[in-house]
């Protein structure tokens, strides 16, 4: 189920989107404006590569560190 990043065209806005089924696309709507106006983007991945390590947990319980809010983030 990959995750899409998409722009309004009317509004601006950027967001993303888990998509389950490739119908779900043409019910898809802005979140700020609810245009259906949107350009998919291209995202960028970061691949695990064998022999790396990932950043040790930091407090808080996020493992990348990078969240404001740990209870809320999704890497958890």
């Amino acid at each position: 189920m990959p995750i899409h990043e998409y722009a309004c065209t009317s509004c601006g806005n950027q967001f993303e989107k888990l998509l389950r089924r490739a119908a779900d696309r043409d019910s898809l709507r802005c979140p700020s404006c609810n245009s259906a106006e949107l350009n998919q983007q291209y995202s960028s991945f970061a691949p695990a590569v064998a022999g790396s390590k990932s950043p040790a947990p930091q407090p808080g319980g996020c493992p990348a560190g990078m969240c404001a809010t740990p209870g809320l983030c999704g890497r958890n």
